[in-house]
């Protein structure tokens, strides 16, 4: 197993009180492994990423629990200094706005050619050779006589391409994926998808990737956390999710994705609005939206259980859910 997440809390301190970002979350990803992280905005997906990572803000925010294991070793009890050996070299991030991830006033090649002169003792001149290595890699055009350029000068695609390239310039063991895909046409998501996937298979790498459109997860993923007020309330194969869902929250980000035979319909949308993780309802957090909702929901937090081969799912009526 290459990274397994165990119970892990996050809270930030804010004016108004205490906001509980992450509630518990487990999941891991073996080697060579695609995990889906689903949910809407404000679930978690991205902090828990963070957590990961060793960048999330501290503070206001705070690990209040927990452990984070890569390669059988609990990144939280690591010093600084070693966590940023880890980061970039063994671990890295691709985060979704490619435009402010970049630096605007260095060229894409100074900025690709960096991981090689920080952390292989490269010079100027072999990094940038490097760089127009990673940027054919990519598949980016005229590699050669674009290193030069600077951001802007490339489009949405092309960018998110420069930050996968920086992510697995030193083919790291794991990449995290924040909505990579985000701003991007259908046909460029689809082109990015396709490229990590490739990428992963030729390195065997693991790869988290956080998203909130099921859709895009769907020809790439193994399996699939789908997380809702900081808790994960259902993890299972990609097949078995799409093909039965056992969380009512599931089957609606599910029945959301627009389909080709439902033209002219109105499009499903889950009723009311994600939880204040200032004060998240008591019992099932997604009782105030649901339709199964019933009185235990609203007095007894569901554990996330067991519910066939690989399959777990937080919800008391998962049952229902599954025949539904």
């Amino acid at each position: 197993m290459l990274l397994e997440v165990r119970d892990l809390h996050v809270e930030f301190k804010t004016r108004d009180g205490v906001a509980k970002a992450v509630n518990g979350v487990n999941y891991s990803v073996a080697e060579g492994e695609t995990l889906a992280v689903l949910g809407e905005s404000g679930s978690g997906k991205s902090v828990t990423a963070q957590a990961v990572m060793g960048i999330l803000d501290m503070p206001p925010g705070r690990i209040a629990g927990g452990e984070i294991l890569f390669k059988g070793k609990d990144l939280l009890k690591m010093k600084e200094e070693e966590r940023r050996k880890v980061r970039g070299a063994e671990m890295a991030m691709i985060f979704q706005d490619a435009l402010s991830s970049l630096n605007p006033v260095l060229s894409v090649g100074a900025q690709l050619g960096e991981m090689y002169e920080v952390h292989r003792g490269m010079s100027r001149k072999d990094a940038r050779a490097k760089a127009v290595e990673l940027m054919d890699r990519v598949k980016i055009p005229a590699a050669r006589e674009r290193v030069g350029d600077y951001p802007h000068q490339f489009s949405g695609g092309m960018r998110q391409r420069i930050m996968i390239a920086m992510a697995m310039a030193l083919e790291p063991s794991l990449i995290i994926a924040d909505e990579p895909t985000t701003a991007l046409d259908v046909t460029v998501q689809a082109q990015v998808m396709d490229l990590l996937a490739e990428l992963q298979r030729e390195l065997n790498m693991g790869l988290i990737l956080i998203t909130h459109d099921l859709g895009v997860v769907a020809d790439v993923a193994d399996k699939i956390a789908v997380m809702y007020a900081g808790r994960i309330v259902e993890a299972a194969p990609v097949h078995e999710i799409y093909r039965s869902p056992a969380h009512p929250y599931t089957r609606g980000l599910l029945d959301s994705i627009p389909r080709l035979d439902q033209k002219g319909q109105e499009l499903y949308a889950i009723k009311g609005l994600p939880p204040n993780l200032l004060a998240i309802p008591p019992g099932c957090a997604f009782n105030p939206r649901c339709p199964m909702a019933q009185a235990v929901c609203r007095t007894e937090v569901p554990p996330l259980a067991e519910v066939g081969p690989d399959r777990a799912s937080a919800c008391f009526f998962w049952k229902e859910c599954l025949g539904g």
